[in-house]
């Protein structure tokens, strides 16, 4: 069993293989400090080669998803001194583009909770999901522009999930949207009226997950997130590489025998 890392900055728990991961400095509208930005990469390193973990809920504490980064450690940054080897700007700003690969390429399902603010790095993290799901009140942004900062580690991310006409025209603008504008650009899935709105679509959600193989789950996003990385043959030539090894792995066997068989495989959630 995974031994979780402590995260000061953080609620974590870990219910039924569902790892949920609450940022926690609600006075700050979780802005993603540099600590809060440690705890999020240590528990998925620590999590990475856990398949019992079926799924990851990111979430924020207060009412707000995440505010973006914080701008008291960017300041720090800028006044730390520069040496021949480190540039302390570069690492902080480096930093949080690491965190958000990690989350987008966890092999676990991730699932973005989205209430109130979801600004800069939380907008960041809200493309790296898997399952999107905002209130309609939720609103979302790019301000970096706006401070005289270009959104750096996030802009790839951000044209990944909505596109790239759409991602230029939120980084020159600004932008600035509500839930039901994020489900039009593609950034979230559902869009939901309340708190036990948002509540009940997580559980359903979860069930959805908790149907599909753990491992074939983490290959199949493996697959997706090198469509646009390699040659067509190359990914095509792994992706078949890859199916074989399922097929004759244990989910494979128990998952093609649990249909000939007519019941559902050991992993699903038994109702």
């Amino acid at each position: 069993m995974t031994t979780l890392p402590e995260t000061p900055n953080a609620l974590v728990e870990l219910r039924s293989g569902v790892l949920h991961f609450t940022f926690n400095r609600p006075d700050a509208r979780n802005a993603m400090s540099v600590g809060l930005l440690n705890d999020l990469c240590n528990t998925f390193d620590a999590i990475a080669e856990d398949r019992s973990i079926r799924a990851v809920v990111l979430r924020g504490a207060g009412g707000n998803f995440c505010a973006g980064g914080d701008i008291k450690d960017m300041a720090s940054a800028r006044q730390a001194p520069r040496t021949q080897h480190s540039d302390p700007v570069i690492d902080y700003s480096r930093a949080f583009g690491t965190m958000l690969r990690k989350v987008n390429e966890a092999p676990q399902a991730t699932i973005a909770l989205i209430e109130g603010a979801v600004l800069g790095g939380g907008f960041g993290l809200c493309c790296v999901s898997d399952v999107a799901i905002a209130v309609a009140d939720a609103r979302f942004g790019l301000p970096e522009t706006g401070l005289g900062l270009p959104p750096a580690q996030i802009a790839p991310f951000v044209v990944e999930r909505v596109g790239l006409t759409e991602a230029r025209r939120l980084g020159v603008c600004g932008g600035r949207f509500d839930g039901a504008e994020a489900a039009r650009l593609g950034l979230v899935h559902f869009v939901e009226s309340d708190a036990a709105s948002l509540e009940a679509r997580l559980d359903e959600v979860l069930d959805q997950i908790r149907r599909c193989a753990p491992q074939a789950n983490a290959v199949t996003k493996r697959i997706m997130l090198g469509v646009s990385r390699a040659d067509p043959d190359d990914l095509l030539d792994d992706a078949a590489r890859d199916f074989a090894e399922c097929l004759r792995g244990d989910e494979g066997t128990e998952g093609t025998m649990a249909f000939i068989e007519k019941r559902l495989p050991n992993w699903a959630a038994k109702d």
